[in-house]
């Protein structure tokens, strides 16, 4: 039987490439995201992918999609957090309400699914929780104000599971993307750039199936990725 591989977050870029890096790669692959059409589409060009809507930021509606999904396909595998939400601008520009949206995606999203799949995956011996981020989880610039905050907290509440759930059995971890992600409107944004400066979703994507498949003996729990030509 094949096994499942959950993802949030299925956009065009990161999210796409994972479920078809993980479908590729022999799972079963469960996506969740608010746009039914894009996972539709995905669906009918993906073997063996499942399209789940649902806004993760609205609680009531997460655990409903969790139910559902555990009820037709039980607990995955590997869980992949790569939802995301941003409000741009310094503390005195930001609209503290699309702050609070940003909290409930990036964190209490996280919480929810953890809390959610750590049981069966203690059950079974193995699992994998894993959680897309950049690096403003690790420095707050002024024009963050409103994100970084979150996804130092997302990353926080990572390293919390990480150290609860890896002793049984869990492997939990953080990917950052220290990058500009190669896509359309990123190439129109960055005109000019040469290719170095991107960093190409399908290199994200098979960095994220090498840390879900890594030995227990030598598990990462930050990892942080970065295109050669990124200053840093």
């Amino acid at each position: 039987m094949k096994k499942v591989c959950l993802i949030t977050g299925v956009g065009p870029g990161t999210g796409s490439a994972l479920v078809r890096r993980f479908a590729a790669g022999g799972y079963r692959v469960i996506m969740i995201a608010r746009d039914a059409a894009r996972l539709e589409s995905i669906e009918e060009d993906v073997p063996d992918t499942h399209a789940h809507p649902c806004n993760v930021a609205d609680e009531a509606q997460l655990q409903a999609t969790l139910e559902a999904i555990e009820a037709a396909w039980g607990i995955p595998h590997i869980v992949i957090h790569n939802a995301v939400a941003a409000a741009r601008g310094d503390y005195q520009q930001i609209d503290p309400k699309s702050m609070q949206v940003a909290w409930q995606v990036n964190v209490m999203a996280l919480l929810s699914l953890a809390r959610w799949a750590s049981p069966g995956m203690i059950d079974r011996g193995e699992g994998a929780i894993i959680c897309t981020g950049n690096t403003a989880a690790y420095r707050g610039k002024a024009h963050f104000a409103g994100f970084a905050p979150t996804k130092a907290a997302q990353r926080i509440l990572m390293e919390s599971i990480a150290r609860a759930s890896g002793p049984k059995g869990i492997h939990a971890a953080f990917l950052a993307i220290d990058a500009v992600i190669d896509l359309e409107w990123t190439r129109k944004a960055f005109a000019g750039q040469p290719d170095e400066f991107f960093c190409k979703p399908e290199d994200i994507a098979e960095n994220g199936f090498a840390l879900a498949h890594q030995p227990r003996s030598a598990w990462t729990f930050d990892m942080v990725i970065r295109p050669f030509g990124e200053t840093w």
